[in-house]
């Protein structure tokens, strides 16, 4: 098997067209056009639908990439094994909800990085559902995530166990059941956030239906608007407490059953355990 047009159409495929992936790759478009069809050729298949907007794989194509993918993998994996001398170095790129980030990782990260200047640390926050496609697909080493996670390709730490309140400003009148916030706005993160699906699946237990929801992309400007009365919010005690006495927040204890919340480091079972993401691991479980 051409090892290079395997890099090729994995490139074509990513990017949806020849010309962006010989850009990309810096090689004519032309050798990347006679490389595919060699590929094709030697599989008697057809990977790519051609159009005028560039391609689309085919469902042998789809099948192609999957094996192709885990194949590079593999393969990276391999060359790390052999150069791993159980020092921690090289790159090691993390993913994290926002409110983990915010409040539990600060001397977390300190310390590793005090601990081992050698490696090349990269955080990369998003919600809980991105992050665990991110660790399934190899674009990330591990991620604090909320749980539960049950996946099979997924092993998983528990680190972390958080309280959920929901938030209020100070002139919000006191809350005798959830149907007192049905005319209020919820604030949340964007889809694939744990804490918002905790929040919706809550409403949907009280049978209360918001009357608006509206996202927002940082958990400073979901405090702030909260804060400012524009509406109310569910988020870990641990992240709003240092809030709530410096600004115009409430905390307010939810039922248990939708109140606690673990914090997981998860990661993919099959994949070597470098030295950097082992001594990460160890200090996550200190926290």
């Amino acid at each position: 098997m051409d090892f290079q047009a395997l890099r090729f159409f994995q490139a074509v495929a990513r990017l949806g067209s020849i010309s962006r992936a010989a850009n990309e790759l810096n090689y004519a478009q032309s050798n990347l056009t006679a490389k595919i069809r060699q590929l094709e050729a030697t599989l008697q298949t057809t990977l790519f639908y051609r159009h005028n907007r560039g391609t689309t794989l085919t469902e042998k194509g789809k099948l192609l990439l999957s094996y192709t993918d885990e194949l590079f993998q593999l393969l990276e994996e391999m060359e790390s094994v052999m150069r791993d001398d159980q020092t921690p170095q090289g790159s090691l790129t993390i993913g994290s909800m926002e409110t983990t980030a915010a409040v539990r990782l600060p001397a977390l990260l300190s310390t590793f990085h005090r601990q081992h200047p050698a490696v090349d640390l990269t955080l990369k926050t998003g919600p809980t559902e991105q992050s665990i496609q991110d660790v399934l697909h190899y674009e990330l080493d591990g991620a604090f995530v909320a749980g539960p996670v049950e996946h099979p390709d997924l092993a998983c730490e528990t680190v972390i166990e958080e309280e959920l309140v929901l938030l209020t400003d100070t002139h919000h009148q006191p809350l005798s059941s959830l149907r007192d916030i049905e005319n209020r706005t919820i604030l949340v993160f964007r889809n694939g956030c744990s804490y918002r699906a905790r929040f919706e699946d809550w409403l949907r237990y009280e049978g209360v239906i918001p009357e608006k929801m509206m996202e927002l992309g940082t958990l400073d400007g979901i405090i702030g608007c909260v804060s400012a009365g524009l509406g109310v919010s569910l988020l870990p005690r641990s992240v709003v407490e240092k809030h709530s006495e410096a600004t115009q927040l409430v905390l307010h204890p939810i039922p248990r059953q939708f109140g606690k919340v673990n914090t997981l480091f998860i990661y993919r079972k099959d994949q070597h355990l470098s030295a950097s993401l082992r001594e990460f691991m160890n200090l996550s479980l200190m926290l």
